[in-house]
C-alpha cells in the first residue's frame, strides 16, 4: 500500500478518506452495459485501488451495468475494510446500452435502495446519491423519500449528482436532509460549475468531481498528472474520482497524483 493516501485526505459522509477516489463506471461492457470483457481484471483493479494504492473512496451506481459494478464491488472487497467509503447512486433507468433515463418516482427510488443494499450486502448505504433529479417528478417527493430512507437507517448520508446551484440551495432551504456531497462533472476543459463549487466551499460540502480526465481525453497527450493536479489545486474540498478498467492505467493515475508538486 502507498505510504500516504493519494491526494491527501478529505472528510466525506463521516469518514476521512483519500482525496483521490476511484470511479467504477468503466468496469462494465461497452455502453456501460453488462459484464466487463475480463471479470477477473475488473476485480483485480478494485482490489488494487484499495489494497495497493490506499484509495478509500469508491464511487459506483446501480445504473452501471445496470447492477454489474455493485456485484463486482461485493465480490472484490467484501467484507469491506472499515476505512473504505462505498458511495452509490440511484435514480436512473437503463433501457439499453448507452441509454439513460432519470426516474425519480419515490417507489422506484426506494426499490433501488433496497436492491443496492442486497447487492452490496450491507445494512446501510453509507453515501447514496440521487443520481439525477427527475424533472418529471416533484423535487420535494424525490428528496422526501431519500430523507425517509435515512430516517429508517437504510441510507446514511445523502448526495446530489449533476445538480445546479439552485438545486442544492433548494434542498437545503426547504428543510431537506443535509447534503453530504455534491457530484458534478469538472475538469480543466469543463470548468463551468463555479457557482456550485463555491457554494459547496462556503457550506463545507465535499465536491466530488466526475470525468476529471474527460473519459481519458485529457490524459492522452501527457498523461493524467496535469489535469488531476489542476483539479486538486482548485480547492481542498474537491475530490476527483477518475476511473479505469486497466491496472497499469490505475498505477499511472496514482503515481501522477503522488508526484503532485506541493
Amino acid at each position: 500500500m502507498t505510504s500516504r493516501p493519494p491526494g491527501g485526505t478529505i472528510a466525506i459522509a463521516g469518514k476521512t478518506v483519500s482525496r483521490l477516489g476511484f470511479g467504477t463506471m468503466r468496469l462494465t461492457g461497452p455502453g456501460t452495459w453488462g459484464d466487463p470483457d475480463d471479470r477477473g481484471t475488473a476485480l483485480s483493479v478494485l482490489r488494487q485501488a484499495v489494497h495497493t494504492h490506499g484509495i478509500s473512496h469508491i464511487d459506483t451506481a446501480d445504473a452501471y451495468g445496470p447492477h454489474t459494478v455493485e456485484h463486482l464491488i461485493h465480490d472484490a472487497l467484501y467484507p469491506y475494510p472499515e476505512h473504505v467509503l462505498l458511495a452509490t447512486k440511484v435514480g436512473f433507468l437503463r433501457p439499453a446500452p448507452g441509454q439513460w433515463k432519470p426516474l425519480g418516482d419515490p417507489f422506484y427510488l426506494r426499490a433501488c435502495v433496497e436492491a443496492s443494499l442486497r447487492r452490496l450486502k450491507v445494512e446501510q448505504l453509507e453515501l447514496c446519491y440521487l443520481h439525477r433529479i427527475d424533472p418529471e417528478v416533484a423535487r420535494d417527493d424525490q428528496i422526501a423519500v431519500m430523507h425517509a430512507l435515512q430516517d429508517e437507517g437504510k441510507v446514511g448520508h445523502l448526495g446530489l449528482s449533476k445538480v445546479t446551484f439552485n438545486d442544492v440551495h433548494y434542498v437545503l432551504k426547504h428543510g431537506g436532509p443535509p447534503v453530504a456531497a455534491v457530484q458534478n462533472a469538472l475538469n480543466c476543459t469543463d470548468r463551468d460549475d463555479d457557482a456550485v463549487v463555491q457554494l459547496c466551499a462556503t457550506l463545507n460540502i465535499p465536491y466530488v468531481a466526475y470525468r476529471p480526465l474527460n473519459a481519458g481525453a485529457l490524459a492522452q497527450a501527457h498523461g493524467p498528472g496535469k489535469p488531476l493536479h489542476w483539479l486538486l489545486a482548485q480547492s481542498e474540498h474537491i475530490a476527483p474520482i477518475p476511473g479505469t478498467s486497466r491496472p497499469q492505467h490505475l498505477d499511472e493515475i496514482v503515481a501522477a497524483v503522488q508526484n503532485r508538486p506541493d
